[in-house]
């Protein structure tokens, strides 16, 4: 059977040229980033460069860089790293001195910090979306308080691929002088992305999104910004990000992001094309099918449609049978009895 996969929002494979720029960092290249000799030294020069080619994809200095495990580990400490810096004493029980504002639609790794932080005291606004899965400014306005630490939106949705008014986010944040951060695991590498032009103060993204390994990431923490670091040990990352450097994971993230900002532009115009394609022959062929998000400016990747009338886990057991693989919502999701908290 030939087998069509279709889910690449949940996961890519490594590219070639990404694998290939790794490999020698799991044997030949072994040292220790942080020894002092020439192995430790040449491990070292590899991880800097990669920072170089992750700061140039979203427009950010190299300092402002720090390696992690991957999203969900990037998307934690700009959560918690704000908060408990900006009011050590919130994260008692006790207390409501501090406040986020995220939205309905993020994935569980922000959605889940900010829910864990209201037990814990911290008042969390969650903004509503329109049909087309994206926020209003004026409400992000209008939910404000003296008390706001941080604003965390999403760039684009993972399963819906609407992209987030990030620049009329961070003009909002700005003035309010908030710190502004937002998971963009689903939009590096896919669509322009600049830090600057967004006013962001900090930025996750994730390494198997873009065809990098799993198990690395990466947060940008503007310059000036105060984080508390989440984990404690060595003095790795300036201490931000303490732990031995994954050397090989880190070169495959600095590969990935090289070769996507060199293709970004055609990439986006081919996918898109293709997925435009794909949605139209499907509502043609499908009566009553409709897409979601269709209104809103989109990844060019993603498609999400809703076919009436047919369960969701059903249609996606009956595709991979015919060798189709597809997805309802977020792969960290899955099993879960309820349906996609994005399309509610």
């Amino acid at each position: 059977m030939k087998r069509v996969y279709l889910d690449y929002n949940a996961t890519t494979p490594v590219e070639p040229e990404v694998l290939d720029a790794m490999l020698p960092y799991f044997s030949a290249e072994f040292g220790n980033a942080s020894s002092i000799h020439n192995f430790g030294q040449q491990a070292r020069a590899a991880v800097e460069t990669a920072r170089e080619q992750v700061a140039a994809l979203i427009g950010a200095r190299a300092q402002e860089i720090f390696f992690t495990s991957g999203g969900t580990e990037s998307d934690n400490h700009a959560i918690f790293g704000i908060v408990a810096l900006s009011f050590p004493s919130s994260l008692s029980s006790t207390s409501s001195r501090s406040h986020i504002i995220t939205s309905l639609v993020e994935h569980e790794a922000v959605l889940n910090a900010c829910q864990a932080l209201e037990k814990q005291g911290v008042g969390v606004s969650y903004l509503p979306v329109d049909q087309d899965g994206l926020i209003d400014p004026q409400d992000l306005q209008a939910a404000l308080r003296k008390e706001t630490v941080l604003i965390t939106i999403m760039h684009a949705n993972n399963e819906l691929g609407t992209v987030q008014p990030l620049e009329e986010i961070g003009r909002v944040a700005k003035q309010a002088d908030v710190y502004f951060h937002s998971d963009a695991v689903q939009s590096a590498g896919k669509i322009p992305l600049d830090v600057n032009q967004f006013q962001l103060d900090l930025l996750s993204l994730s390494g198997h999104k873009l065809y990098a390994p799993k198990g690395i990431g990466a947060l940008y923490v503007r310059g000036g910004t105060r984080l508390r670091q989440l984990l404690y040990g060595g003095h790795h990352q300036r201490g931000v990000r303490p732990g031995t450097e994954n050397v090989a994971g880190i070169v495959g993230l600095g590969k990935a992001a090289e070769i996507a900002r060199r293709s970004l532009a055609n990439d986006a115009k081919r996918l898109g094309a293709l997925r435009d394609q794909l949605e139209h022959g499907l509502l043609k062929r499908v009566p009553y099918a409709r897409i979601n998000g269709a209104r809103a400016v989109r990844t060019p990747n993603t498609a999400n449609l809703v076919f009436p009338g047919v369960e969701g886990e059903a249609l996606l057991i009956a595709l991979d049978l015919k060798g189709l693989a597809c997805s309802t919502g977020a792969a960290c999701s899955s099993g879960a009895v309820e349906p996609s908290h994005v399309l509610t």
